[in-house]
């Protein structure tokens, strides 16, 4: 999963990104609204955090912009305004949730991973696919109901599947999602993240789909 984190607060905004990385999330960090802005209408993200009171632009009118630009990536408002006028502005801007500084960064991950499976169109917090399970408000997936062990680059790559499981996922979306923006990729480190995701959870889950990409499957009932 990648999450664009739009704040000005260089100190709060390495704290943030140090902390979803440790919860295997792609994070890309912008200092101003500008920026952000430009990040949040040209990238694959799977949600953004966004403040308010950026500098060279207001967080609501970068909002507003995506959201009149068809951009549906789920938002979330993280800022220091409490009052209840400013959440109205916010949600009637296009967010999708809104936190108020200052704030558990726990409460943040978990609000985060909500936004994510909902855009997805789960409901339920637990998703199976097969022998597979994920736990998407804790991160957690199962393999016949034991721990698996991932690496984060494992982790994006199997949660992107898994919550899109039985479609076809392209290589280019699950690559956007994989890296941060500034990360020097191989051209054949996505091929071989998924061996040894399929080492691990058996091949046939992870189908390939010649010239698109890798889809989820529980395989024949």
């Amino acid at each position: 999963m990648r999450v664009l984190l739009v704040e000005d607060d260089a100190a709060l905004a390495e704290s943030i990104a140090r902390a979803l990385r440790a919860e295997s999330f792609a994070v890309d960090v912008a200092d101003n609204g500008e920026d952000g802005g430009h990040l949040g209408s040209t990238e694959a993200y799977d949600v953004a955090v966004l403040d308010l009171g950026l500098p060279r632009r207001d967080g609501l009118s970068v909002l507003a912009e995506w959201r009149s630009g068809g951009r549906t990536l789920p938002v979330l408002i993280l800022t220091a305004r409490d009052a209840w006028s400013d959440k109205v502005l916010g949600f009637k801007a296009g967010a999708d949730d809104y936190l108020v500084k200052p704030f558990r960064v726990e409460e943040l991950v978990m609000r985060l991973r909500a936004l994510v499976r909902r855009a997805a169109g789960h409901a339920a917090s637990v998703i199976q696919c097969g022998p597979l399970s994920f736990e998407a408000q804790t991160g957690q997936f199962q393999l016949d109901g034991m721990p698996l062990k991932l690496t984060a680059f494992e982790w994006r790559v199997l949660s992107c599947l898994m919550l899109r499981k039985e479609a076809v996922v392209e290589r280019l979306d699950l690559l956007e999602r994989v890296y941060e923006g500034d990360a020097d990729v191989d051209s054949n480190s996505l091929e071989v993240i998924i061996g040894r995701l399929r080492r691990k959870i058996g091949a046939s889950l992870i189908e390939t789909v010649r010239g698109l990409g890798y889809r989820l499957t529980a395989g024949p009932a």
